[in-house]
């Protein structure tokens, strides 16, 4: 008889449930300079709700090598960081195993990925439901949401270089 109480499971896109990406650019404060943001962040629709979904996205981020805490990843140091954020046409396309997303980026996010060829990714584990595709997040929902020492502890956050299409 084999058991299997203890066993790895495989991670099914399902169980992260709706996965959203926006972005947003601020002065970073050690320079002043305007960063380029990108979260990416689950509605918590997926397989076993709100809690599923922390699971799943722990996997997920697990299994691709980024670790969930307040330190961040260098991904143009990382080898074989499975990872792509591609810009063009005013759209941030943003690779990973078993997903691609998109959205549409403000002109201020443009110029400084221009300035700083990288942008801040957060990937939260937490599900920001209230946050759902063609409502209106505002400045302060989102300060609240990313401001949140809970939701960035048990984020992943990571240095994405940008790639752009050569014409």
């Amino acid at each position: 008889m084999t058991s299997t109480s203890g066993a790895v499971r495989a991670f099914r896109p399902a169980q992260l449930g709706t996965l959203v990406v926006i972005a947003w650019s601020g002065e970073h404060p050690d320079d002043e300079r305007d960063m380029p943001f990108l979260l990416a962040y689950s509605l918590g629709d997926g397989d076993g709700g709100p809690e599923g979904v922390e699971a799943a996205a722990r996997k997920l981020l697990d299994d691709i090598g980024l670790p969930v805490g307040t330190d961040y990843v260098d991904a143009a140091q990382a080898v074989g960081l499975p990872i792509t954020l591609l810009v063009e046409a005013g759209q941030a396309i943003l690779t990973m195993p078993h997903f691609t997303a998109q959205c549409a980026v403000p002109r201020e996010w443009l110029a400084a990925v221009r300035d700083r060829g990288h942008v801040y990714f957060i990937f939260a584990t937490r599900a920001w439901p209230e946050a759902a595709p063609g409502v209106p997040v505002g400045e302060e929902g989102l300060r609240g949401f990313v401001g949140d020492e809970d939701m960035l502890s048990t984020a992943a956050h990571c240095l994405l270089p940008v790639r752009q299409l050569r014409g």
